[in-house]
């Protein structure tokens, strides 16, 4: 079974303007591309996770969050890291649109785009790694069974209760996690 380096998107990957969906929008946090070569280094697959309720509300739509998520994955690819694949929740239980609007098991902090990620790729999530910057994203990692959680101060500034590694911003990141890959 594989390791996975789970990462949230917007705020962890990009700096969260709000509903990005084009690539000129798309700014990568300082660190980012550091981060995840170290985890690759020591034989973990990084894999995004990521709510997308700028799909359920109508502001762009699956292809557009793709065609950007390919992108993405080319500029990864081209600063010396792997993206093994994208889980996105295009649902909101409340403000989503049509078939979008959807309390689903997928959205965080359901554990559902983790759970799937897991069978997809065989992870091993007991000894994985989940980085976001949201209680939701730590607790989603919680429910599914992710021991290994780090939580970057954002603009969100949840009060959370949840155990976490928490640190101010992405570039702390590769203090800490040289140990957490050991373990």
């Amino acid at each position: 079974m594989k390791k996975a380096l789970f990462l949230d998107r917007d705020g962890i990957i990009n700096i969260d303007h709000g509903y990005v969906y084009q690539k000129e929008n798309f700014e990568f946090v300082e660190g980012i591309f550091d981060v995840c070569q170290l985890a690759m280094e020591a034989g973990y697959v990084v894999i995004i996770i990521t709510n997308q309720s700028g799909i359920a509300r109508g502001m762009y739509n699956e292809e557009q969050f793709n065609t950007l998520m390919q992108w993405v994955a080319e500029q990864f690819k081209i600063n010396g890291t792997t993206i093994l694949d994208t889980y996105f929740c295009p649902h909101h239980p409340k403000k989503g649109q049509g078939e979008y609007l959807k309390d689903c098991d997928c959205r965080k902090p359901m554990p559902g785009m983790i759970n799937q990620a897991s069978a997809d790729h065989h992870i091993d999530v007991a000894n994985s790694i989940f980085i976001g910057d949201k209680e939701s994203d730590m607790k989603a990692a919680i429910a599914a069974g992710i021991e290994k959680r780090i939580l970057v101060s954002s603009q969100y500034q949840d009060s959370t209760d949840v155990a976490c590694t928490q640190v101010q911003n992405v570039s702390d990141i590769t203090k800490i996690l040289p140990s957490l890959l050991k373990n």
